[in-house]
């Protein structure tokens, strides 16, 4: 399986003084009526000025030629590649993702409602890139389906289950573990750090809170 790797890409600003030299050269070439010079320089130029990429901080540009991986820049700045690559900008800022309260049931089968608060960012670009077709959409649909799961392991208390050591609504920070865990493993493949996992809402639903009032 392929990994991440470095492209190393040449400076921008190298490449920008030759562009305006060929510039240069386009307008010498028409006034002095050397038409073959002018032309030769025109689709160079253009090719030239195709292969500049600009790197902000925190963002990462994957290369690729032909439909093979040739790398990934990391390092932020004005850089000049091959004008024939395709590049494909992957932010790496951590980013948070506020989950909709969902509806499931507990270990022992009451409807409850649960949501949870997960800080991530792009580790590897080439996972991010490849190893999955949308690696943001991937996020939310894997952290919810490892919310889903967590859920129906624990009880929502030990109200009705008197033998249960950890409950979703005081187990704290072990649940909230056990659910960063689940959803680090889930999101590996897709190249994802996850930072912080924890659940920020939980209820029981409105059928079963009208039971108990």
């Amino acid at each position: 399986m392929k990994t991440e790797s470095n492209y190393s890409a040449a400076s921008g600003y190298v490449f920008l003084l030759v562009l305006l030299a060929m510039i240069a050269g386009i307008v010498f070439s028409f006034l002095h009526e050397i038409y073959w010079l002018g032309g030769t320089l025109i689709p160079l130029a253009v090719l030239t000025a195709i292969g500049f990429t600009v790197v902000n901080p925190n963002e990462s540009c994957v290369m690729v030629l032909f439909g093979a991986y040739r790398g990934t820049i990391k390092k932020n700045g004005f850089f000049w590649a091959n004008p024939f690559l395709v590049r494909k900008k992957i932010s790496l800022r951590a980013r948070n993702f506020d989950s909709e309260t969902i509806k499931v049931n507990d270990r022992i089968g009451n409807p409850i409602k649960i949501g949870c608060v997960v800080v991530w960012k792009v580790e590897n670009t080439y996972k991010a890139a490849f190893e999955v077709d949308d690696y943001v959409h991937f996020v939310f649909v894997q952290s919810e389906t490892a919310l889903r799961k967590l859920a129906g392991i624990y009880p929502y208390d030990n109200f009705e289950d008197h033998d249960a050591q950890i409950t979703l609504r005081g187990g704290g920070e072990e649940v909230n573990e056990e659910l960063e865990n689940e959803i680090r493993e889930r999101l590996e493949m897709a190249g994802i750090s996850v930072i912080e996992a924890r659940i920020n809402f939980i209820a029981y639903s409105e059928e079963i809170a009208g039971a108990m009032l």
